[in-house]
């Protein structure tokens, strides 16, 4: 559970992010503010590092130099005895005894030459100290006499925690012997590292209040520009719907003001122009209706006329009995135009309504090729049906039904040249499907959107070889809507096409998805 709802959460995050240029704007230049604001920190404070550490530095010879000039003074007013080990105990204990004072560590090794590393010798040191905290390369170079020298280090004592500091060696003379001995002066940098620490929070927090600033700044900066854009999306939204007197509001006149009022306008044009179409489609709708309605019975009377002629023609002479032959073939075009006609004019005007019942689309499918067999005979074509054992039921209007699979094949049929179609069914839970297909001249790229339009026609300079009206394909479409089904074409030239009429098991499912594919399982793979 815990886990669906984090997946929940990223999901609406992800989407925030997608839809939101607001947010997307304010974090683009949160970051890219966060990486000045560290590059311009980390530069200063490594300044401020490198200015502490050389005014330490600085302080930490001064300091050294004065340490051993002083040592030098109390000793030479304090030697009473000319033993070399008591005077080297003597500088020692003069030495640690002023850095106790002056908050510094020490280490005396000597004399030089004879003792080659602290850990080798008696060292003299301050009590605690460990002698690792003097590094082997300072050790190394006074291995002989040579001028003072320093370097960094990490200062270990008993009991403390290891602090960073500076030692310094510098090497004094003793007179008994003339020796030199190496002093070394190890001075802690916990003052500095407090202040850099101090430093360091301080620009931290800057840079913290900097970035919100700048993230309030640019969320308000922004939001001035993204609030119009969005009224402007939901009214776009409404005028998609259907609300065509929505208008945006205009507040002032800036870039956004002369924006919303140059939407406004689209807006009026585009109410305006639809409204004209409307009308226009009404009045087209109406023209095909009274049309229609008027030329029925004219028809019936002309086909009266017609029938007589063509029972009578074999008492004519040739010329005359083939003109009987033409009216009837042309008077029979004519009425099946006229009864389409009156079945677009029934959709247009919300008429047509389904008598519903259990329908096999096997059965159908046998039937519309039987039906058809006479049309693909004379094309010299064969239509083969591919369908299961088993019934593949859907609730439908039978007629309807029937009548977009003939619409289908005998499509098929006309487009096929010679070449076989097949009929395939399929069924299953959710909904049952036909699909027609044939092997002929195809469809172009973009005429399977197309294909559905009223009076179209993929070639219009084509034979019309099966009387066809052009309405076929377009009143098969309103059939499917009513059904709540679909009715999908697909197409590539000189390869074929394939129709996919599919329904849901029950009026009113909604469809997800088709029992068969809408591209042909032998179509061949298009390699981009």
């Amino acid at each position: 559970m815990a886990g669906s709802t984090f997946r929940s959460e990223i999901r609406r995050a992800l989407t925030f992010w997608r839809r939101s240029i607001q947010a997307r704007v304010v974090a683009s230049i949160v970051v890219l503010s966060a990486v000045v604001v560290s590059a311009v920190g980390w530069v200063l404070l490594q300044q401020t590092q490198k200015g502490l550490l050389d005014h330490r530095v600085d302080g930490v010879l001064v300091e050294v130099n004065t340490a051993v000039a002083e040592a030098n003074r109390q000793l030479d007013g304090a030697l009473t005895s000319s033993d070399p080990n008591e005077q080297q105990t003597a500088l020692g204990n003069l030495l640690v005894q002023r850095g106790g004072s002056r908050g510094f560590q020490v280490v005396l090794i000597g004399p030089v030459g004879a003792v080659p590393t602290i850990d080798e010798g008696a060292p003299i040191l301050t009590r605690g100290l460990d002698t690792t905290s003097v590094p082997v390369s300072l050790q190394q170079h006074f291995g002989e006499v040579a001028s003072t020298a320093w370097t960094y280090t990490s200062i270990r004592a008993e009991g403390e925690p290891t602090v960073p500091g500076i030692v310094v060696g510098s090497q004094l003379q003793l007179p008994a012997d003339g020796g030199h001995y190496t002093a070394y002066f190890l001075f802690p940098l916990d003052e500095e590292q407090e202040t850099l620490a101090l430093v360091t929070r301080a620009m931290v927090t800057a840079a913290l209040l900097l970035l919100l600033l700048v993230a309030g700044l640019t969320w308000l900066v922004t939001r001035q520009v993204v609030t119009p854009v969005r009224m402007a999306r939901r009214v776009a939204e409404r005028l998609a719907a259907g609300q065509l007197q929505e208008r945006l509001q205009v507040k002032g006149e800036d870039d956004l003001a002369r924006l919303a009022t140059s939407f406004n306008q689209m807006a009026s044009n585009l109410q305006r122009q639809i409204r004209q179409l409307e009308e226009l489609s009404r009045v087209q709708q109406q023209f095909v209706s009274d049309v229609s309605h008027e030329l029925r019975t004219p028809l019936t009377t002309v086909r009266m006329a017609g029938d007589v002629l063509h029972d009578a023609r074999r008492s004519f002479d040739p010329a005359t009995s083939r003109a009987a032959e033409l009216l009837q073939k042309e008077l029979d075009r004519f009425e099946t135009l006229l009864v389409d006609l009156l079945e677009i004019s029934r959709f247009d005007a919300g008429a047509a309504v389904l008598d519903l019942d259990e329908v096999n689309l096997v059965d159908v499918a046998h039937r519309v090729v039987d039906q058809t067999r006479a049309l693909a005979d004379q094309r010299h074509t064969r239509v083969v049906v591919d369908a299961p054992d088993h019934a593949c039921l859907a609730e439908a209007d039978v007629r309807r039904v029937e009548r977009i699979v003939r619409n289908l094949v005998t499509n098929a049929i006309d487009h096929a040249e010679t070449h076989d179609v097949v009929v395939h069914v399929a069924g299953d839970d959710q909904a049952a499907a036909i699909a027609v297909r044939d092997h002929g001249v195809g469809l172009r790229p973009g005429e399977s959107a197309m294909v559905f339009n009223r009076f179209w026609r993929a070639d219009p300079a084509r034979a019309r070889t099966s009387g066809g009206t052009g309405l076929g394909l377009s009143i098969s479409l309103e059939d499917t809507h009513l059904h709540g089904g679909w009715l999908q074409a697909w197409g590539r030239l000189g390869e074929g096409s394939q129709f996919r009429l599919t329904l849901p098991r029950r009026a009113g499912m909604p469809l997800r998805q088709s029992p068969l594919p809408l591209v042909p399982m032998d179509a061949r793979e298009v390699v981009a």
